[in-house]
């Protein structure tokens, strides 16, 4: 993008996809200019691996949690873990977390506990959540809207995002009521996704973020090959076709968002660059 300055809100730099030629994805990210990228686990081993990939990687940031997929092996222990690698600096978010009735690998009452065990470890932490979401709507906004009745807030700051947001206005509204951003994804950049750009296009800009969810959901014209951090250049370039605005102020302002949500602070000099 030509100089700008970009965030990638979630790029799971450690799953092996993504780790096999590692270096040369941080390099195409670096001359992209992706900036920051926050890594969140899906499990215990990934987690772990977070946090050593952002304590490697000066302009990597961790979040650690259990994704519903993998809910199945919530336990007081995985919780301790979850919170003992939460301590570290360079977490800055509990996640993934959710609820995915669509595939269903585990329970929906193992899913639900595990997500509202985490939402309260967030709000321990004071950090804020990544939340998945995948039919399952419904329920995951009663839990999100019981959760915040019983945290609060954050002291002015959002309460997490919701990662690779592909619900109605409808919902968008709900869940920016709640203090949530929404993570814009490669799908923006899909042809057929017109609904998808006229909800996003009715969101306050303050509430967005761009991201990859690397490997997945690659964007236009890479779709159906690995996706990779350096692509979120291409995320921007579709909100901001959808929000009819200059790239340069999608960069701007979802990395300004990154920063709130996440609360970071980057002065942009070199010394940020991946």
């Amino acid at each position: 993008m030509n100089g700008l300055l970009l965030v990638d809100s979630h790029c799971h730099l450690n799953l092996p996809e993504v780790e096999a030629d590692l270096p040369a994805v941080m390099q195409r990210a670096a001359e992209a200019g992706v900036h920051t990228i926050v890594v969140p686990g899906i499990d215990l081993a990934s987690s772990r691996r977070a946090v050593e990939l952002a304590e490697r990687w000066p302009s990597v940031y961790a979040a650690v949690g259990v994704h519903p997929h993998h809910a199945g092996g919530w336990s007081a222990q995985a919780r301790a873990e979850i919170q003992a690698l939460a301590q570290s600096p360079r977490v800055v978010a509990i996640g993934e977390t959710g609820l995915d009735f669509y595939r269903n690998l585990a329970s929906r009452d193992a899913q639900t506990d595990a997500f509202r065990a985490q939402l309260d470890l967030g709000a321990e932490h004071g950090l804020p959540v990544i939340v998945h979401i995948r039919s399952a709507t419904a329920e995951a906004f009663a839990e999100l809207e019981a959760w915040r009745e019983r945290a609060g807030g954050r002291n002015g700051r959002p309460m997490g995002v919701l990662h690779a947001f592909s619900g109605d206005l409808e919902h968008a509204k709900r869940a920016v009521a709640l203090g949530f951003l929404l993570g814009v994804a490669g799908p923006v950049t899909y042809p057929k996704a017109d609904d998808l750009r006229r909800t996003l296009s009715g969101v306050a800009t303050e509430c967005l973020m761009v991201e990859t969810d690397a490997p997945y959901l690659s964007p236009v014209p890479h779709r159906g090959r690995r996706n990779e951090p350096a692509h979120v250049a291409l995320v921007a370039r579709g909100l901001a076709a959808a929000l009819a605005l200059d790239a340069s102020a999608v960069a701007s302002l979802t990395t300004s968002n990154a920063a709130h949500l996440f609360g970071w602070m980057h002065d942009h000099t070199n010394r940020d660059l991946l």
